[in-house]
C-alpha cells in the first residue's frame, strides 16, 4: 500500500476568477486508519460552483476552506482498508473526501454505493448532489404541476440537465438557457426540452424568453442569476414560482452589479421566489435516490459527463466548469475504477 497522498490545497484567496497560484499541489505522509476509520483511494472528484462560495473568507451557509487546507469537494471511491464493520473492505464509498488521493475517514457523513446499479460517477450526478439538488429544487422549492410552463437557466449544468428531464416526466413543458449552440442541441435533441436558446448570440433576452416560453413562465428554476434573471420576472405568470438553486453568474465579479430591480414585478404576479439548500433535504435523500434510480434505469433520465484525467487537473476542470465549458457533469478522474 502506498504511504504517500496528493492533495490539493487552498493557497490564496481568488481575487475574480480563481487562477493556478490560489491552488498548490502537495505530497503529504499518508497513516494507517486507526481504530473505527477506513482507507479510500478516491476514484472520482466532483467539482461544483458551491466551491467557488467556499474559497472566500466571508460568512455564508458553511465555514470557508481555510488557506493551506485541502479543498473541500465530493469524491467516489473504494475502501482499501478498513477497522470499521459499516465499511468493510473493497466497498464503494461517496463522501466529502476533499481535493485528493486518499482520505481516512471514520465513516461519518459517508454513504455505501452500488456499482451494479449505475456506474459510480453517477453518484456523484443523478444519484447525489446534483440529482437531489434538481429533485427538491424542482418538487418542494418550486412546488411543481403537471401542465407547468417550466425555465431553467443554466440547462445543460449538472443539475439543470436533469431539472429540465424532471419536468418533463411530470408532464410538463419545458424551455431552457444555455451557452452554446451545442448545448442547445443537447437540450433539445438528447433531453427532450421543448424549446432552447442560447443566452451568449440573442441581442435581446426577454425576447428570446417570451420565444421559448410563449405562455408565460409558470416556474422558474434559476442557476445563474444576473441579468437572465432579471429578463425573466418580466415573463412570469399569476401564481408562478422562482427556485433559486444558484447564481453562478455573480460568483467572480469582482464588484456587484448594479441592475434593474424588477421586485414589484412579483406584486402584479403574485409570484413567491425561494431560496434552497439540498442538505435541508438530508432525510429525504433515499426518497429521491430511489425515485432518480427508478428512472435512469427506464431510461427517462440520462446524465452527461465530462471527465478530465488528473489531480493535478481538478484546479483547471474547476475554472473551467465555472466557464462554462461542461456539458452535464463535471469530474475529475483520479483513479480508475476498473
Amino acid at each position: 500500500m502506498t504511504t504517500r497522498n496528493r492533495q490539493i490545497r487552498l493557497a490564496a484567496r481568488p481575487t475574480g476568477f480563481p487562477q493556478d497560484s490560489d491552488f498548490e499541489l502537495v505530497e503529504s505522509q499518508l497513516r494507517a486508519p486507526g481504530e473505527g476509520e477506513l482507507l479510500v483511494q478516491a476514484h472520482y472528484l466532483s467539482v461544483d460552483p458551491y466551491m467557488r462560495g467556499r474559497m472566500n473568507d466571508a460568512a455564508s451557509y458553511a465555514e470557508p476552506v481555510g488557506i493551506g487546507d485541502v479543498m473541500i469537494g465530493e469524491s467516489v471511491g473504494k475502501v482499501l482498508l478498513s477497522n470499521n464493520e459499516k465499511f468493510p473492505e473493497g466497498t464503494y464509498v461517496a463522501g466529502m473526501f476533499g481535493w485528493q488521493e486518499y482520505a481516512i475517514s471514520d465513516g461519518k457523513g459517508i454513504r455505501r454505493i452500488d456499482p451494479e446499479l449505475a456506474p459510480i460517477t453517477k453518484y456523484l450526478h443523478l444519484l447525489g448532489m446534483p440529482g437531489w439538488t434538481a429533485y427538491f429544487g424542482l418538487f418542494d422549492a418550486c412546488g411543481l404541476k403537471e401542465g407547468d410552463e417550466v425555465l431553467v437557466s443554466g440547462a445543460a449544468g449538472a443539475v439543470g440537465s436533469i431539472v429540465g428531464q424532471l419536468a418533463k416526466i411530470k408532464g410538463c413543458r419545458v424551455a431552457g438557457i444555455a451557452g452554446s449552440d451545442e448545448k442547445i442541441a443537447y437540450l433539445k435533441d438528447q433531453l427532450g426540452y421543448d424549446a432552447a436558446f442560447n443566452y451568449k448570440t440573442t441581442d435581446n433576452l426577454g425576447q428570446s424568453i417570451r420565444e421559448v416560453c410563449p405562455n408565460g413562465v409558470d416556474v422558474y428554476f434559476d442557476n445563474v442569476g444576473g441579468p437572465i434573471t432579471d429578463a425573466v420576472m418580466w415573463a412570469l405568470n399569476i401564481g408562478a414560482r422562482v427556485g433559486i438553486c444558484g447564481q453562478i453568474s455573480q460568483y467572480n465579479l469582482e464588484k456587484g452589479e448594479l441592475g434593474p430591480r424588477p421586485f414589484w414585478h412579483l406584486i402584479v404576479k403574485r409570484a413567491t421566489v425561494r431560496g434552497f439548500l439540498v442538505f435541508d433535504y438530508f432525510s429525504r435523500f433515499r426518497e429521491a435516490t430511489a425515485d432518480l434510480a427508478k428512472w435512469y434505469q427506464s431510461g427517462q433520465l440520462k446524465c452527461e459527463e465530462r471527465i478530465t484525467n488528473g489531480l493535478e487537473h481538478a484546479p483547471l476542470a474547476f475554472v473551467e466548469m465555472m466557464q462554462g465549458a461542461n456539458t452535464g457533469k463535471q469530474l475529475v478522474r483520479i483513479h480508475s475504477d476498473a
